[in-house]
């Protein structure tokens, strides 16, 4: 079990170099990183679920599985997902909540969570809290997975998934409380663009309360910040049967 845990080294938002890459990031407490087996190929082992944990490094719970080998693995924990419950993965298995299997074996109206895009890659999408797919349909060698954003995406029948949606859905209405846990989650104050001197940010200067001062509201590093800033991979496009806006 100790090699599921590692320590997780603080950037605090530094390039190898030592140079700020990213503002606002520094001084975390202490963390562990928790090896997540989002690929569940342990096929035809039955494993059972010895505790759900807390994992400070994303906001759904994770479960410690124990499969009848003797190995241990974490794995998302849906919701409904109890200590001492069986969970599987395999080709033809029971379709039950925890169990992992092929998209082509699975009821079309099914709630699933993390898919893979590509077979065999392991889960890259559906991971968040809260989160479930539905499988609506089998055409061909795809199948379409409709998202909590109410896009509707083409992904290779092929692809594993696991049953269930992810619980913690509450993690939605969490309130920081005060600036210290921020800190201690490693965000540091983010100060306003408008309030800062014109040589450090484009925004600043000017007498009093002042606006931008200009058209369009940049970056500290004087890159637009508004509209298309970055060029998207164009083939994931021809997978999207619907787009969450219209």
């Amino acid at each position: 079990m100790s090699n599921l845990k590692t320590l997780l080294k603080k950037h605090s938002g530094r390039s190898s170099g030592g140079m700020v890459t990213v503002r606002s990031q520094g001084g975390r407490h202490k963390r562990y990183y928790r090896e997540i087996d989002f690929k569940r190929d342990k096929f035809g082992v039955s494993g059972e679920v010895v505790a759900l944990e807390y994992d400070p490094n994303r906001n759904v719970q994770i479960a410690l599985v124990k499969y009848t080998d003797g190995e241990y693995r974490y794995i998302l924990a849906p919701k409904g997902l109890g200590v001492k419950d069986k969970v599987v993965s395999g080709e033809k298995i029971e379709s039950k909540i925890g169990n992992a299997m092929r998209l082509k074996n699975i009821t079309v109206g099914t709630l699933v969570h993390n898919v893979e895009l590509s077979p065999g890659k392991g889960g890259q999408i559906g991971r968040s809290a809260g989160v479930a797919l539905q499988l609506l349909a089998k055409e061909g060698s795809f199948a379409q997975l409709k998202m909590p954003s109410g896009e509707i995406r083409m992904v290779p029948l092929q692809s594993l998934a696991t049953i269930g949606s992810l619980g913690n859905e509450e993690i939605r209405q969490r309130v920081i409380g005060k600036a210290g846990r921020s800190r201690h989650m490693g965000i540091k104050p983010n100060v306003r663009g408008v309030a800062q001197d014109p040589d450090s940010h484009p925004h600043g200067g000017g007498e009093g309360r002042s606006g931008i001062g200009r058209k369009t509201p940049m970056t500290k590093y004087g890159r637009p910040a508004v509209g298309k800033t970055r060029n998207r991979k164009k083939w994931t496009n021809r997978y999207i049967m619907k787009r969450r806006k219209p």
